[in-house]
């Protein structure tokens, strides 16, 4: 026990994955209620998208600018402005108004990267690289917990108690990432000796990045991953009111969902074992299998309800290697400069769903949604192929 604590008070992987939940409970208690809320306000899932599509832009663009913000204020302040960011980003949503939201929406993305791309700095200088096939499933694990619990109390608080109170939550939650960052403590000599290198024009490294082909591989996949999660936090609430399921029930099938992040320790041991390629190769398949009969069965809300909740535990096998496929294939001395590249997955995945979508429904009902997310599953799983047979695997097993 005085050895976790020991660890938990200092820079260590124990501390990081809690600072990592922190971060993921911030944004899940949200995660429902904002696509609701864009869909009370706009009323079409189209118009939903075309909304999630400009701010996705914006909030893309802006978390490009977060290694001008490292040089210029260090990790720590990094972290500062973004946990800022999202504090005023919860305000504007508790507004409850149409000029508010997209704002909000663009602080969150910006907050976000700020956080996540320091934080994952902070993981590549504090954790040996042969832990990190460790490290990235107990992180989804934990994740799992904010996931699973975050949208359906964000939905139950909102419906139930004050609408004003899940936006409270995620503040709060943001504020205590930030005081516990600090409490742990990060040598700033280190710190600025790290990230010398970072503030520079982060599209000077887009060509380097994209000229390595594992790097590419592994930034096509994770935004593959990416925008299929945010597929479901959008559209799966927006299927439930569709479908006369009902709010409540929206967060239910995005709550049940998101605890198959908790099977990621199974998945990352299996891809320790076997490899990370098959794994990846299984998880695309049975998402491209569970998602497309979700879409084609939406006439029957039940049974399309099961298989949304079944494509999320399916997606979850992809979240097992994490982003191991990046973390050992980056350069130690390009670990600042590439992250900041690779990290606009997360904006490129939320860019790409709306902008997608919101052509589609133009035509199409809300199942195309899902149909095609699945054929890009599909697409996915092939691109796959190209990772290296023992990728990830353990030398202790043969």
């Amino acid at each position: 026990m005085s050895t976790m604590l020991h660890s938990l008070a200092q820079p260590s992987a124990p501390a990081f994955l809690v600072l990592f939940t922190l971060d993921t409970m911030a944004r899940a208690v949200l995660i429902t209620v904002l696509p609701l809320q864009a869909y009370a306000l706009l009323e079409t899932a189209q118009s939903v998208s075309v909304l999630y599509l400009t701010a996705s832009a914006f909030g893309l663009c802006a978390s490009l600018s977060v290694p001008w913000l490292v040089k210029a204020v260090g990790r720590r302040g990094a972290v500062v402005c973004g946990c800022l960011c999202l504090a005023v980003a919860v305000v504007l949503f508790s507004v409850q108004t149409l000029w508010a939201l997209p704002f909000g929406l663009v602080l969150q993305m910006f907050g976000g990267a700020a956080i996540t791309i320091c934080l994952n700095l902070y993981v590549l200088d504090n954790v040996p690289k042969a832990d990190l096939t460790r490290f990235e499933p107990n992180r989804m694990v934990l994740a799992g917990i904010g996931w699973m619990a975050g949208p359906y109390l964000g939905i139950a608080l909102a419906e139930r108690v004050a609408p004003w109170l899940p936006f409270a939550l995620s503040g709060a939650f943001s504020l205590i990432l930030l005081g516990y960052l600090l409490l742990i403590g990060v040598p700033r000599a280190r710190d600025e000796r790290q990230d010398s290198g970072t503030g520079t024009n982060p599209l000077r490294f887009v060509r380097r990045f994209f000229a390595q082909p594992r790097l590419t591989l592994a930034w096509l996949l994770s935004v593959g991953r990416s925008a299929w999660w945010n597929m479901f936090f959008i559209y799966a609430p927006i299927y439930a009111v569709e479908t006369g399921l009902g709010k409540e029930a929206g967060g239910v099938i995005t709550s049940i969902g998101s605890a198959g992040l908790f099977t990621v320790t199974f998945w990352g041991w299996m891809g320790r074992r076997n490899g990370i390629r098959w794994l990846l190769i299984v998880g695309y398949v049975a998402t491209t299998v569970t998602t497309t009969l979700a879409g084609l069965t939406m006439a029957w809300p039940y049974i399309g309800a099961a298989l949304l909740i079944a494509s999320a535990f399916a997606a979850s096998i992809m979240d097992g290697p994490g982003n191991v496929p990046f973390l050992r294939a980056v350069h130690p001395h390009e670990r600042a400069g590439m992250t900041s590249v690779f990290s606009t997955y997360r904006e490129t995945g939320r860019l790409a769903v709306p902008a997608v979508y919101s052509v589609v429904l133009l035509v199409f009902p809300l199942s195309a949604v899902f149909i095609a997310s699945g054929a890009t599953m599909l697409v996915l799983a092939q691109f796959s192929r190209y990772l290296p047979p023992r990728f990830g695997r353990d030398r202790k097993h043969p």
